[in-house]
């Protein structure tokens, strides 16, 4: 969510087509009768599901390792892709004593499990506090944890983009190589050292950046200048994210945007349910919310790129506040359907104005998010460190 965005911008098409969840769902053929030896048979499969789905629980979603060496196919992807579910993720604001540390594991002791993914944001002022790639807090979360990296070729004014204002440098510059030595080529080599690897997102929302920080042209330029830097520097464990509003009022800048697939691993959206939060009357549930954009970004950018709902929540319904819990209930039944989606990064930082606490830290909206969190899809076993 970018600091210059403020006007809501749900990417629901009029008249877009839903579809119920599931209603894609291959049927079944009903198994023949092979005599007495069916039942036990039957009996048997069931009885070892069963088991091995306990086994799953009671390691909090990781798979055994001997089972993923005799049945590989649901490990992640050199590109960090789970092919049999999703990544369950979170973008959490520091904690009051300047620790992300402190404030994930809060977070994770709330929802009742561990995330998979972390997700947070840099400027590139080259500041401690904001400007380095891969915080001391940021490595430790990374020990059972992927990262998210949001780096944005701004300075903000105000320590983690307090008040939303900043300073653009540009992307023309950044094409130009401006800041290759004293701001990328640093940057670059703290990740190469580092090892794992990281999602790195440049300039998240890109479409709701321009003009400001240039062209359409000009971004696809500073994208592609600051991965060729990272391969001229022999870093090859970023995993390249590009992101957008997902706003399909942008369509068409959306789609200058695109790098292109050399370019690209993964392809992110931002689409929330603001409701009243930016003076709508239309509650848009999680489908609505999501699946327009979705779709359209697979029909007119990449059908086959992983999506990452890079940012994503809903504001409250002050009149029933049960709306909320059953936003996150339906994520379960939905996400699925939309098979391309492989990460989900929840934004849990309230934003300005009235009816904005986009977080699920209590009520219905957490009890909604904790139950989603629990379902299967959202277990995959992280790839090995």
């Amino acid at each position: 969510m970018t600091g210059t965005e403020g006007a809501s911008r749900s990417g629901e098409a009029p008249g877009a087509r839903r579809r119920t969840p599931g209603s894609g769902a291959r049927r079944r053929g009903t198994p023949r009768s092979g005599g007495t030896a069916w039942p036990a048979l039957v009996l048997a499969a069931v009885g070892a599901l069963l088991a091995a789905i306990g086994v799953w629980h009671a390691r909090g979603g990781t798979a055994d390792t001997d089972q993923d060496a005799a049945h590989g196919s649901c490990a992640p992807t050199a590109l960090l892709e789970p092919p049999c579910g999703a990544w369950w993720g979170a973008y959490i604001p520091y904690a009051r004593d300047g620790s992300l540390k402190d404030a994930v594991y809060a977070f994770e002791k709330k929802i009742g499990r561990r995330l998979d993914l972390v997700h947070n944001y840099h400027d590139m002022s080259r500041t401690e506090r904001d400007g380095v790639l891969l915080t001391p807090d940021e490595r430790e979360l990374g020990r059972d944890r992927l990262l998210m990296l949001a780096w944005e070729s701004t300075v903000w004014t105000e320590p983690h983009h307090e008040n939303w204002t900043e300073t653009q440098l540009g992307w023309r510059a950044v094409a130009d190589g401006t800041f290759d030595e004293e701001i990328i080529d640093p940057q670059a080599r703290r990740l190469k050292a580092y090892g794992e690897r990281v999602f790195l997102s440049f300039d998240q929302e890109a479409d709701f950046r321009t003009p400001d920080a240039g062209t359409p042209e000009e971004f696809v330029a500073a994208y592609r200048h600051l991965h060729d830097r990272f391969e001229r520097l022999g870093v090859d464990n970023v995993v390249w994210v590009w992101t957008v509003s997902g706003y399909l009022g942008n369509a068409g800048l959306m789609k200058s945007l695109y790098p292109g697939d050399d370019y690209v691993d993964w392809i992110g959206m931002d689409q929330y349910n603001y409701f009243r939060c930016h003076d709508s009357e239309n509650w848009l549930d999680f489908e609505r919310s999501q699946r327009p954009s979705y779709e359209w970004l697979r029909a007119n950018v990449s059908a086959t790129k992983p999506v990452m709902l890079a940012e994503f929540s809903t504001a409250p319904d002050p009149d029933r506040p049960g709306r909320q819990r059953d936003w996150y209930r339906e994520m379960p039944a939905v996400v699925p359907t939309l098979p391309g989606v492989r990460a989900l990064v929840h934004w849990n930082r309230p934003v300005p104005g009235e009816g904005c606490d986009l977080t699920v830290d209590r009520g219905p909206a957490l009890e909604g998010y904790r139950e989603a969190g629990r379902a299967p899809y959202f277990r995959q076993r992280l790839p090995a460190r």
